[in-house]
């Protein structure tokens, strides 16, 4: 059971939360190296009976936090905080704003952070009365990076928790108001690119050569129409082509045009379907323009698939936090993708999200993220520390009951 005794805790906590936020906000960091964050973590959490894990493959790592009291199973939660950035300018007004430019925290990982090191300092005051173990996951490489998947490749999550959860902030959604869902959360998120192989010329004598730039153009619709024909309208099969690369000159049909693009699923099986058949469809395509098409895929991130029981605990945890209207039932799925994911994929567990629109305005007129005008209410974050500490007690006392 949540106590009002937690609650009060993360609130106490909220100068230490904010401060430890604004500085990895200041100094934002990108990929699967975030060593500036790291530092900042373990300093704020050095006089804490942690126990520290790292791996070669990036500057992420675990600490641990062993219960002090004896029980049965003595189960074992992971609880985790993306740290890395973004390669974009801020354009905010903000006093803490990004001293690099061409980074920006747009995603909210500063404040993951500093809400995890909340729960951590709050579970870690409760030691002796913890029947179980916590590992708090600080990670690097969430933006494309596949930081999750390397910290498991390097065996720091050995061994796999029980349950797993984490928490990602939403600065356009209601202030304080935690949200879920049961089964598909985020989508699967993988790249395509399509080469159209013809054969350049002069553009006065189109005769002469063999274009592949009406020949991608019509591929871009048909794997539009590919998409809406080939799955019914209730599943959700996103392809977007978001790049064309063709030509040096206004008077050269150039030898080849390059799409590149987005695919998003929310099933295994509809992964590799659209796989299929966007190759499928560009070579059938390019062949009725007399040019070729070849099609490469890169693998992102996978479904992330939350657990039922999971989030009924975390909807339990919530609503002990903000009452019944702490917390929100998403009816669908966020075609974003998130890493987290790879944790999902091992163990039962669940994501959450955290609105931190300014208490007391319009949250839909606000910027989402990766937005470089992003605002935070930061009063919104010991909540957050709330939930990620009272769904590790909850799970360590009852499991998924």
């Amino acid at each position: 059971m949540l106590t009002d005794t937690l609650i009060e805790s993360a609130r106490a906590l909220a100068p230490d939360i904010v401060a430890l936020r604004r500085a990895i906000h200041a100094e934002p960091e990108l990929g699967l190296h975030t060593p500036l964050t790291m530092a900042k973590v373990r300093e704020a959490l050095a006089d804490l009976p942690l126990e520290w894990k790292s791996g070669p493959s990036t500057t992420g790592a675990i600490a641990t936090l062993k219960g002090g009291k004896a029980g049965a199973g003595r189960p074992r939660v992971l609880l985790r905080g993306d740290m890395d950035a973004l390669p974009m300018d801020e354009k905010t007004d903000l006093e803490f704003a990004s001293t690099i430019a061409g980074r920006m925290h747009a995603c909210g990982h500063d404040t993951h952070t500093a809400m995890l090191t909340g729960a951590a300092r709050i579970l870690a005051a409760r030691q002796s009365e913890l029947a179980g173990t916590v590992d708090f996951m600080f990670q690097p490489g969430e933006e494309g990076y596949h930081g999750a998947r390397f910290m498991l490749d390097d065996g720091l999550i050995d061994p796999l928790p029980d349950a797993a959860f984490a928490l990602h902030i939403m600065p356009n959604a209601a202030f304080g108001v935690l949200a879920g869902r049961a089964g598909p959360l985020m989508a699967a998120a993988d790249q395509f690119t399509i080469t159209v192989k013809g054969k350049g010329g002069h553009a006065s004598m189109p005769h002469d050569c063999a274009d592949p730039v009406p020949a991608a153009a019509a591929i871009i619709s048909a794997v539009q129409a590919m998409v809406t024909r080939r799955f019914k309208a209730t599943n959700a099969v996103v392809v977007t082509v978001t790049q064309i690369h063709a030509g040096t000159a206004h008077n050269v049909i150039p030898d080849d045009c390059v799409l590149g693009g987005t695919i998003r699923t929310l099933s295994a099986d509809h992964r590799e379907k659209v796989h299929g058949l966007i190759a499928e469809t560009a070579r059938q395509t390019a062949a009725a323009y007399g040019v070729e098409a070849e099609c490469e895929l890169e693998f992102g991130f996978p479904v992330t698939i939350c657990d039922a029981q999971a989030v009924a605990l975390g909807e339990k945890v919530a609503k002990q936090i903000g009452g019944a209207d702490g917390w929100r039932d998403l009816p669908d799925p966020i075609m974003g993708a998130e890493d987290f994911s790879y944790l999902l994929e091992k163990v039962p567990g669940a994501m959450f999200f955290l609105g931190v629109a300014p208490d007391g305005e319009d949250w839909t007129q606000c910027c989402a993220i990766h937005s470089p005008r992003m605002h935070v209410d930061e009063t919104a974050l010991p909540n957050g520390a709330a939930m990620l500490a009272g769904c590790a007690l909850e799970f360590i006392k009852n499991g998924f009951a």
